[in-house]
């Protein structure tokens, strides 16, 4: 195998500050490599330490890790707990009036709600769900909007022992029906509208849509929450309001203790193709990355007001929203809307209201919000600020340097987080407080996470050489298996041919640097083959992104009968469109930066301009549309998901 090249050179770094590390959970790199040096000696005695000092078992585990026949591995399996209560019923006795969630709507109304309300209101609706004969082992599929409910919805499956699997509201009535189907949901939680930007999007007319399939008989109660109050089809028979089925409930709900390797969740991963993939999470392990990685990473102080832009249809929404935050007795906020509604200034706007100390958010909002005003967060007061992440693919540097000067006013560290939704939790993130960051790379494996690079056959690669990034031994976070497909489980993520079956392979190409700073290039999918070098798509893009006309680019490979593959790059520019000359001239430029930037074998064939990508509701650019683009093919995927379909016309011609 050719190793996969490396382009992108990034010399500048920056070191944790002497007030940050002085208050920090991990105050210096010595602090971090003595944890890494404990899971090193002792594996098992690391994660059995860290297990009985995070979680609060209703049974303690006697055995940690069953390797039993790999890679279906049990963590502390003997034991028993309840997820809902390591997040709330622990708080009641030590904190119960702090506020757990401040609830921003769409229109900019808050509400608050402390560790005792959202408590009760947990189990009011879980006993709700008792009440419709919903118990421990059942599969609830959550379609909602990014409300305290959705919350609610959750936090109450996993009191009862029920499996949650939440669908983004923002899926079409196919991808909902693909998933109710595959779980057997016997239950689904809705809202008759959710409400983004000024709009109302059906909810409950899309869930009878996807009933009405077929296949799903399985389900017996639909349960509608009244977001906005407008007429939707209603079957008296099946259907039932939220309100309704609280109404009178007892405020208090005796959890559902259940062993550790109890499913707490599926979650659908959506895929270019074929059956959606239903990653099945255990309860114990999975708690306990989440609670880690919010005292490593995230560096949790007790004072925060943290807030991740994510949806909970997202994994990073499950972890950060639902799970991690509640589990530590954080403050967070939580928001119903998207960043540019009524203006360009709300994401701003909320960290100035609401003191947010620590923002989580994905690089496709942080390029957005460029574009949208590079010297916006000036004008708000984002004093406030301490911490802030990045999550959902690599960071291009200049993007980075502009979220740490603009945004982080040079004093606050970045987070760049490596995981994913198979992970559960972070596994490749700077501690903030010891490690020095370079923009781009996501820095070290967390302790207890042995990161390596390999080749084709599973052999380590040298330090600034590319190849296939794997974990290499069973960590308690990762996903149990594929709901109902435990072979594609082993063969999608620990084939024979990597590692004899032994490592998990993530499916992303990376490289270490020379100081052992791992940077992500891309999925494994997108490594482009062109004139027999292979290079990742990211470094192109952030080598597009650098230019200072630039706000945005994506970059996608197309069969070439001489190369092998061309390059064909996507780009969103900070000004309006260019035109006939000028957009020659501007590709001529770009192709011309590009070279200079990373050498002329990155140079684009083809450079397409749009006033946008096209993005799903949650900010993830569709790539696979991009390469039916790029071949000038008919688009047959479904394109329900995005935010804006129209811009598929504007990238159909390439300007060159």
């Amino acid at each position: 195998m050719s190793t996969i090249e490396t382009v992108l050179n990034e010399t500048r770094v920056f070191p944790p500050s002497t007030e940050f590390a002085k208050h920090a959970n991990l105050p210096n790199i010595a602090a971090y490599k003595t944890l890494c040096a404990q899971a090193e000696d002792d594996y098992l005695g690391f994660w059995g330490k860290q297990a009985d000092e995070n979680i609060l078992w209703h049974k303690p585990f006697t055995h940690v890790l069953d390797e039993g026949t790999p890679p279906f591995f049990k963590w502390f399996d003997d034991g028993e707990l309840n997820v809902s209560y390591n997040c709330l019923d622990k708080h009641l006795s030590t904190q119960p009036d702090k506020t757990a969630i401040i609830f921003e709507a769409d229109d900019g109304s808050v509400t608050r709600s402390s560790y005792r309300d959202l408590h009760q209101r947990v189990c009011q609706f879980a006993n709700g769900l008792k009440s419709l004969n919903i118990k421990k082992g059942d599969c609830v599929v959550i379609y909602m909007p990014m409300r305290i409910e959705a919350v609610v919805a959750m936090q109450a499956c996993a009191r009862i022992g029920a499996i949650h699997s939440v669908v983004f509201g923002g899926f079409s009535a196919k991808s909902l029906h693909e998933r109710i189907h595959d779980a057997g949901a016997v239950a689904v939680i809705t809202a008759d509208e959710q409400v983004r930007g000024g709009k109302n999007n059906p909810l409950k007319i899309t869930v009878d849509n996807a009933i009405k399939m077929g296949g799903t008989e399985s389900v017996r109660s639909i349960i509608v929450y009244q977001r906005s109050g407008n007429d939707v089809p209603f079957n008296p028979t099946r259907d039932i309001w939220w309100h309704e089925l609280v109404n009178g409930k007892a405020s208090d709900c005796e959890p559902e203790w259940v062993d550790a390797e109890h499913p707490l969740f599926t979650l659908y991963t959506s895929g270019s193709t074929g059956k959606p993939k239903g990653v099945q999470h255990s309860s114990a392990g999975y708690l306990l990355g989440t609670i880690v990685s919010m005292k490593w990473v995230f560096d949790y102080q007790s004072d925060d007001v943290f807030w991740c832009t994510a949806d909970v249809g997202w994994i990073t929404g499950h972890s950060y929203v639902t799970y991690g935050p509640l589990a530590m007795g954080a403050t967070q906020v939580i928001f119903e809307g998207i960043p540019t509604y009524p203006d360009a200034g709300r994401f701003w706007k909320i960290i100035q209201n609401h003191k947010v100390t620590t923002f989580y958010t994905a690089p496709t909002a942080i390029r957005s919000l460029i574009k949208l005003g590079h010297d916006l967060p000036s004008k708000y007061d984002l004093s406030s600020l301490r911490l802030l992440g990045s999550v959902g693919e690599p960071i291009n540097p200049e993007a980075w340097m502009w979220y740490y000067q603009k945004v982080g006013q040079s004093r606050c560290p970045i987070v760049d987080t490596w995981w994913q939704t198979e992970t559960g939790s972070h596994m490749i993130a700077p501690a903030p407080g010891a490690v020095p960051l370079k923009p781009g790379s996501c820095t070290f494996p967390l302790p207890g996470i042995f990161a390596a690079i390999v080749d084709e056959a599973g052999q380590d690669v040298e330090n600034g050489k590319g190849g296939f990034l794997v974990i290499k031994r069973p960590f308690p976070s990762l996903a149990r298996t594929l709901w109902g497909d435990s072979e594609r489980f082993k063969k999608t993520y620990f084939p024979e041919d990597v590692g004899q079956g032994k490592y998990y392979l993530a499916g992303d190409s990376a490289n270490c640097d020379a100081d052992g700073y791992f940077w992500i290039m891309g999925r494994i999918d997108d490594v482009l083959n062109v004139s027999g070098h292979r290079l990742g798509t990211m470094e192109i893009e952030s080598a597009l992104v650098a230019n200072p006309l630039v706000a945005e680019a994506a970059v996608v490979g197309k069969p070439h009968e001489v190369n092998g593959e061309s390059i064909v790059a996507f780009v969103v520019l900070k000004d309006e469109l260019p035109v006939g000359d000028a957009a020659t001239t501007m590709v001529d430029e770009l192709r011309r930066w590009v070279a200079k930037e990373i050498g002329p074998i990155a140079k684009p064939e083809e450079i397409r301009f749009g006033e946008n990508l096209p993005k799903t509701r949650s900010g993830k650019i569709m790539r696979r549309l991009l390469r039916t683009l790029a071949n000038n093919e008919e688009i047959t995927q479904d394109i329900s998901t995005l935010e804006n379909p129209a811009i598929l016309e504007q990238l159909k011609l390439p300007t060159r």
